[in-house]
């Protein structure tokens, strides 16, 4: 019984999958990270230069601080900031595309290390997610790696689908956050009080909610509350569940559309989690759709 659980926990793994998926995840990663880090890149002396405030250094042996990385340069700050977008661009456009993912997950993790003060959902999963995509195919197709491997070795089959190990990563991680989020939420009062209609009051709300505030009742924003409650706690089960997964990927795009459209500073994030959801579960069609058509065009 367990070798057969094994082996079909295997086949699941390994069994292939779209390599559109691995190509949507690539765009999406770099870019919505990089929208996040914009507003700081452009300050980098100001950021991670010697005129910026840096928490002190508390000693190796403090567990709340990882590394003390000293104040930098104006010129090497600049110059971190600027590598960053290269890596990440050409992560995007599948341009030397291990190198540039492994460089760029490099690059952000000391960007983190760097200002913790700063540092944020996006920036924090974001190299992991790098990481996933270096040591996957997704520079196999629709990128310019893909284009120089066809001009240099003829027309040819391209490869159509991936070991499925990295999707699955993904799929993975994602139900995890989902339902992490979920259970804290129920520990943190979500069943109780108002929380969703408190935090559109809060410093982060944008004419969106400022309108939606004034249009929709109270019992609308609990009812809203409980629906994402359901769909985190729910979501290994929701997107474990083939007649279940597309209803829960349009309960999901439409939670993180709000988010993006309410509270104005985590657009990124909302964006970087869409972007995820889509790459994960999105049905095939959806995406050969998108990549193919574009090609063809």
């Amino acid at each position: 019984m367990k070798g057969r659980a094994l082996a079909a926990l295997g086949r699941w793994v390994d069994a292939p999958q779209p390599i559109e998926r691995l190509a949507f995840l690539r765009i999406v990663i770099p870019l919505a990270t990089l929208g996040f880090l914009s507003s700081r890149l452009i300050h980098a002396p100001d950021w991670l230069g010697t005129r910026a405030f840096h928490v002190p250094c508390l000693g190796h042996e403090d567990w709340r601080q990882a590394a003390c990385l000293p104040a930098l340069p104006d010129a090497l700050a600049w110059a971190i900031a600027i590598a960053t977008v290269i890596a990440g661009v050409a992560l995007a456009i599948g341009f030397l595309t291990r190198a540039a993912a492994l460089a760029f997950a490099s690059l952000v993790i000391y960007l983190v290390l760097s200002d913790r003060l700063e540092a944020f959902t996006v920036t924090k999963i974001a190299p992991a997610l790098s990481l996933a995509l270096a040591a996957s195919a997704c520079g196999a197709r629709y990128g310019v790696d893909a284009w120089r491997a066809r001009r240099k070795a003829g027309a040819g089959a391209q490869p159509t689908h991936a070991r499925g190990g990295v999707i699955r990563f993904f799929q993975v991680f994602l139900i995890v956050m989902y339902s992490g989020s979920g259970l804290a939420k129920l520990r943190g009062g979500w069943l109780s009080s108002d929380v969703l209609w408190s935090h559109v009051h809060d410093d982060y709300q944008s004419w969106v909610a400022w309108t939606l505030v004034r249009i929709l009742p109270g019992a609308g924003w609990q009812a809203l509350q409980y629906l994402t409650l359901a769909f985190e706690v729910g979501a290994p089960l929701w997107f474990a569940y083939r007649r279940t997964r597309l209803p829960a990927l349009f309960v999901g795009l439409g939670m993180h559309a709000m988010i993006g459209l309410m509270f104005g500073p985590v657009v990124w994030f909302a964006l970087l989690m869409a972007g995820l959801l889509v790459g994960s579960y999105a049905p095939e069609a959806w995406l050969l759709r998108l990549f193919r058509a574009r090609a063809a065009a």
